[in-house]
């Protein structure tokens, strides 16, 4: 798709959505590329990175592999990332340490209103379809309730969460961040940003680098032989994910394999009320406005 200066400063823009969502745990960085209307054209562009495509790039010929990888969309949805990344990652976590109410408010009516219009695209219902949405959302579901773990912090585990992170990372409704919770990393590879521990980085740019170009393969394939169901299995994670954004929450302690984990469990509404709605209703019209504009451009 051809672009103009304007339309990469958009990319720019989702990205930097995309890099903001990645950093919350509960949030997928999927559920925004789907959002702004970039999804299909990202697990695309991501899979056509192959062998053919590196070698233009490592026979001398860099415009060319930029052009057969779709590389300037790419370039500017990662540039956004990276910069919402390195930009908000303190300023997230300190958010979700002080005002956690009212970000997993923002963000659950974002999440509630992507559900919704994701899954308007679906174009027949069949028992597939609904058996397909369960699944998703009984997966992600169980995602947000299971229980964190110990894990080692050597540099093969965190390329392994970087593969692992990744794929739900670009899957809308399962959040990498909550993974890398669930992993016990977390907060390891939080602080490695905000320390800019470059060798923890790199290894876990790498496994990240692998896991998505591998796994856009399997998404590109499913999107284009089974949409509907594909669709339905994304719109299930999204419906189950909503479990873990609930904006209101109580602290408990809880011990697994010996070792003691503090866990969220979801309460009624107890405090900031009104902002919460207010910030809920933000969001979903966040996300009415941007499905009009695009039903406005198709």
């Amino acid at each position: 798709m051809e672009r103009d200066l304007k339309g990469y400063g958009m990319l720019l823009l989702k990205g930097m959505g995309m890099g903001a969502a990645d950093v919350v745990p509960g949030v997928s960085g999927g559920t925004i590329a789907f959002i702004v209307g970039i999804y299909e054209e990202l697990i695309n562009s991501i899979k056509s990175i192959n062998f053919s495509a590196l070698k233009l790039l490592l026979t001398g010929h860099p415009i060319a592999f930029l052009k057969a990888i779709n590389g300037f969309f790419l370039l500017s949805v990662v540039c956004g990332i990276g910069i919402s990344i390195f930009s908000l990652a303190k300023l997230i976590t300190w958010l979700l340490v002080n005002q956690p109410v009212l970000v997993w408010a923002f963000f659950f009516g974002l999440v509630l209103a992507s559900t919704w219009f994701v899954s308007k695209d679906i174009t027949r219902w069949r028992w597939g379809t609904w058996l397909a949405f369960i699944i998703g959302a009984v997966i992600a579901y169980y995602i947000t309730i299971a229980t964190p773990t110990e894990t080692p912090t050597n540099l093969p585990f965190i390329f392994l969460c970087g593969v692992i992170a990744i794929c739900a990372m670009i899957l809308p409704g399962i959040s990498g961040s909550f993974i890398l919770v669930l992993m016990g990393k977390y907060f390891y590879i939080m602080e490695a940003v905000k320390q800019l521990h470059f060798s923890i980085l790199i290894t876990f740019a790498c496994g990240a680098i692998i896991g998505i170009t591998a796994f856009s393969h399997v998404l590109s394939y499913a999107l284009r032989k089974f949409h509907n169901v594909t669709l339905s299995v994304l719109t299930g994670f999204m419906l189950g994910s909503l479990n873990k954004v609930w904006p209101w929450k109580e602290t408990v302690e809880t011990f697994a394999g010996g070792q003691k984990f503090t866990m969220e469990n979801n309460v009624m509404p107890n405090e900031h009320i009104f902002s919460a709605i207010a910030l809920m209703l933000l969001g979903f019209v966040i996300v009415w406005f941007l499905e009009y504009l695009s039903s406005r451009k198709k």
